[in-house]
């Protein structure tokens, strides 16, 4: 009886020209041998997406299909279902119609999911069909395991707990469930900074999603002392300083996902303010190719790096992926053959067969001082997270000098200032030109949202006005837009704009004489390397990013 139902749903498919006869044939021949569902069998030659196969089968029986992608889901009609009950039953409710509860569901038949949602919404449920990665993802993001609450009981005991103790509010249940709903909810929001900040009534909070700051909520007043003394408990923090900055970090698992965070408190006119760093350890690893490295660049840095010696600096300001990068080189050059040993403040991500030490300047343990001990501990790779004083940057450069391979930070705003902020520091001339090899300079800009970006004709004028290249004629351009995807941001992800610059003859020349930074970037254009602006444009035109969002981050 089945083989009507796979005819019916091949003869939709062509009918909709979504295959041809030839895929058809292909996908029945496959499914005859492996058993699998025809719509199976055509999403894994992919044939057919996911959601297409879902909207026709939801054609078939005669429901309507939401694509929750592109969907504005409402808040209030999801916090209807617990997210226990949702994963059960693979569904969430997502908005009202009419005194209905509309529930995306990828199996609108299951009557006894039906009838529990009935029950606990107290409504009538109007069924509708979507993909199950989509509810999954719409789950994570607008259901919190029982974690979402009312912010009045939060703030009422924290009204009714005011003669106790600090220690006693922190560790109460509703202040407990706020700050692991705020830390979950920004991890889920991929956000990589939580600030907790107290105005004159109430209290701010904002997430840093993909380099930029957006306010999320504002919450009462009477919250503010529970939620810094569970934050500083959970930090090693001391709960009864209040007038001085303070650092912490602690570890724990969002959904199964581990994470690091790094807490600084910060007093203010209104109370403390609170600022988590998140570290989402499952995902920090990235290679070098998904960095963002165009071609040219990447075999400028890989022939560098790749040398039994010499000094690679990454450059930028802070927050611009310096470390990530870093990162990524080091897991390249990470084998059993290699003793690697880094000095780092602090120690953001452990890394398999690396020795990492993490700085600790009360107990005398500076970058200086743990540099000088490692040099004697045999080392063949030495990463310093940033050259922050003479001292360092003098210990880095011998390194690289007696056969070392160096690799370390800089502020610096491009690649060519980064000698000459060397020199600023007292090293010698000689000793630079010798040492260092390769220098990357680096910006994180916005990545436009796939779906919502839009394509549009720029003016040439003000291209022009800009420095644009329109040497090949001006190609279509795109810009964000918003969705429910990318929070109506129009962004979602970040790609590195690198500038490369290769230590060669003539640079070291100008380096040794004490040339000014103009030169030394006038050399380095003249022998090729790109500069921060044009890798942003390539970018730009490519469809990665917008203009607009590279000139934000380079000017």
């Amino acid at each position: 009886m089945q083989k009507p139902k796979q005819d019916r749903l091949g003869q939709i498919l062509l009918q909709n020209k979504i295959i041809n006869e030839e895929q058809l044939a292909e996908a029945l021949e496959k499914q005859q041998a492996s058993g699998k569902s025809l719509g199976r069998v055509l999403v894994e030659l992919g044939m057919v997406s996911e959601g297409a196969l879902t909207a026709i089968l939801a054609q078939q029986i005669g429901m309507k299909y939401v694509d929750l992608g592109n969907f504005q889901v409402d808040i209030s009609a999801a916090s209807t279902v617990d997210a226990e009950t949702a994963r059960k039953y693979t569904l969430i409710p997502i908005s009202y119609d009419n005194g209905k509860l509309v529930v995306a569901m990828a199996d609108p038949t299951n009557i006894f999911a039906l009838d529990d949602i009935r029950i606990m919404s107290g409504m009538e449920v109007e069924p509708v069909v979507s993909t199950k990665d989509d509810i999954l993802s719409a789950i994570n993001r607008y259901c919190h395991s029982g974690e979402s609450m009312d912010l009045g009981e939060v703030a009422e005991v924290t009204t009714e707990g005011e003669e106790e103790s600090e220690e006693s509010a922190a560790d109460d249940a509703p202040i407990v469930k706020y700050v692991n709903l705020l830390i979950s909810e920004a991890t889920e929001e991929r956000a990589s900074d939580v600030h907790i900040e107290p105005m004159e009534n109430d209290v701010r909070i904002r997430y840093r999603i993909d380099g930029v700051l957006h306010e999320i909520r504002r919450s009462p007043k009477k919250l503010h002392p529970g939620v810094v003394a569970r934050i500083k408990v959970m930090a090693d923090m001391n709960i009864a300083e209040k007038r001085l900055p303070q650092d912490g970090r602690t570890a724990m698992d969002v959904r199964g996902r581990p994470i690091d965070l790094r807490v600084a408190s910060l007093p203010t006119i209104h109370g403390e303010k609170i600022v988590l760093r998140i570290l989402d350890k499952s995902s920090s690893l990235m290679s070098l190719e998904e960095l963002g490295f165009n071609p040219q660049a990447m075999e400028l840095y890989r022939k560098s790096f790749v040398k039994p010696y010499g000094t690679i600096l990454v450059t930028g300001p802070t927050g611009s992926g310096k470390t990530t990068t870093l990162y990524a080189t080091l897991n390249v050059l990470n084998t059993i053959e290699k003793n690697i040993i880094t000095v780092e403040d602090p120690v953001e991500y452990r890394l398999p067969l690396i020795n990492q030490v993490q700085v600790h300047y009360k107990a005398g343990l500076t970058f200086a001082a743990a540099l000088r001990s490692i040099l004697r501990c045999d080392p063949d790779i030495v990463m310093i997270g940033e050259i922050r004083d003479p001292e360092s940057a003098q210990i880095a450069i011998e390194s690289a000098l007696t056969g070392h391979l160096v690799l370390s930070t800089l502020h610096t705003n491009d690649a060519p200032s980064a000698l000459t902020r060397l020199l600023e520091m007292g090293i010698e001339p000689f000793l630079i030109a010798s040492a260092v090899d390769c220098v990357s300079a680096q910006r994180l800009a916005r990545r436009l949202c796939e779906r919502c970006k839009e394509p549009y004709q720029p003016d040439l004028q003000y291209l022009e006005n800009i420095g644009f290249p329109l040497d090949d004629g001006v190609e279509t351009l795109y810009r964000p837009v918003g969705c429910p995807a990318c929070n109506n941001t129009g962004f979602k992800g970040r790609i590195g704009l690198f500038e490369v610059l290769a230590v060669s003859e003539q640079i070291e020349r100008l380096v040794a004489r004490n040339a000014p930074h103009v030169e030394i970037a006038e050399q380095a254009k003249a022998e090729g390397m790109q500069t921060l602006r044009e890798d942003g444009f390539m970018k730009v035109k490519q469809g990665i990013t917008s203009l607009e969002e590279v000139l934000r981050v380079i000017m």
